[in-house]
Parts: structure tokens; C-alpha cells; sequence
């Protein structure tokens, strides 16, 4: 679908130069003189690599629409993480480098959102935050409690996140899968 470069948002998919980009940031800029432009910077959906283009603000641009299903994680076997469609039970196997590092709070079970662009899988996305439980974590020390300083911890699954001096091993915790970030303790 052809759009104007002026109605550009964060997170649209556009087709340039014969490869998918995904808009990070959209700026109109107006030059002291001459016509307006849209200063747009993206990111290529398959290598990940940036740029930055003007285009002209009446220039057309063909806008994609990324297929988004329903899939269900099942196993990963190495590198490589299989899904199952939830709707026709298709299974697809994704490298776990297009998935990033929220790979690592999949789990058995858990729905996804895979986006797809002529049947091939572009991105995985979980949910915002996921419930783990702390294997181990450092002793608190007497009077820490009162500063606002954070400790290491380590989840069940290997990962290494920073929580609140309260925070003991066994204790389940509510973590951003972005970045694995502590959000809070969980409520059981």
C-alpha cells in the first residue's frame, strides 16, 4: 500500500530498495528554504543493520503489512526454537538469533506473537514480562535494606538480573523480558 513519507510512524514496515525496514524514528524537518522533508530512520528487518533517509514529504512509499499469528513455543534444539501455530498447528522453527535475547524466558507452552512476511518469520514477540524464580541470591547485610542499592541474583534459567536487598533464593520474581530487568516480587 503506498503511503506519503509524512504519515511515516515508529513501527511501520515500509518496502525500500527491495528490502523490509521498520521505521525507528520519523522526523519532519522544514529547512530554511525549499520544500519539507521526512527524516526517517529504520532498521533492516533481516540483518538488523540502520540508516538514515530523507524523503520528500509528498514522496510515496510502499507500506507493508506483516502477517501476526498466534504460535505456541515448544522445544528448542540448539540454536534452532520451534513453534506451533495455534490456529492450524503448523510448526515452524525459528534461529534463535531473529528472536534475540528474550529467548532466554521462553518456555514450554508459552504464546508468542510471530510476525511473518510472505511466510517467512521475521520477529518473536513475548509478553512484556514473565514470572521466574531466583536460584540464588546473596545474603542480605544488616542495614542494606534502608539504601536503594540492588544485588546480583541468578534466575532458574541461568540468566543474572539485579534485585532489591530484600529479594531472597526461592522467591519469585516479575522480570521485563526486553532486558530481564527486576519489575517486582510476584504475586502468588
Amino acid at each position: 500500500m503506498k503511503v506519503n513519507a509524512n504519515t511515516l510512524r515508529s513501527g511501520n514496515v515500509i518496502d525500500h530498495e527491495g528490502k523490509l525496514w521498520v521505521i525507528v524514528k520519523n522526523e519532519l524537518m522544514q529547512p530554511g528554504k525549499g520544500a519539507a522533508v521526512a527524516q526517517v530512520e529504520m532498521r533492516d528487518l533481516r540483518t538488523g543493520n540502520k540508516t538514515n533517509v530523507r524523503f520528500r514529504t509528498q514522496e510515496t512509499v510502499e507500506r507493508v503489512r506483516l502477517e501476526q499469528d498466534d504460535y505456541q513455543f515448544l522445544f528448542n534444539d540448539g540454536d534452532d526454537y520451534t513453534f506451533m501455530n495455534v490456529e492450524n498447528f503448523e510448526q515452524i522453527t525459528i534461529l534463535k538469533e531473529l528472536i534475540g535475547y528474550p529467548a532466554a524466558f521462553l518456555t514450554e507452552g508459552m504464546i508468542v506473537e510471530v510476525e511473518t512476511f510472505e511466510g517467512e518469520p521475521l520477529g518473536v514477540k513475548l509478553p512484556d514480562s514473565v514470572t521466574v524464580e531466583i536460584v540464588e541470591a546473596e545474603p542480605v547485610i544488616k542495614g542494606q535494606t534502608a539504601t536503594t542499592s540492588y544485588k546480583p541474583a541468578i534466575l532458574g534459567n541461568g540468566e543474572k538480573v539485579m534485585v532489591p536487598p530484600f529479594i531472597e533464593a526461592g522467591t519469585r520474581i516479575v522480570v521485563k523480558t526486553e532486558d530481564g530487568a527486576y519489575v517486582e516480587r510476584a504475586k502468588d
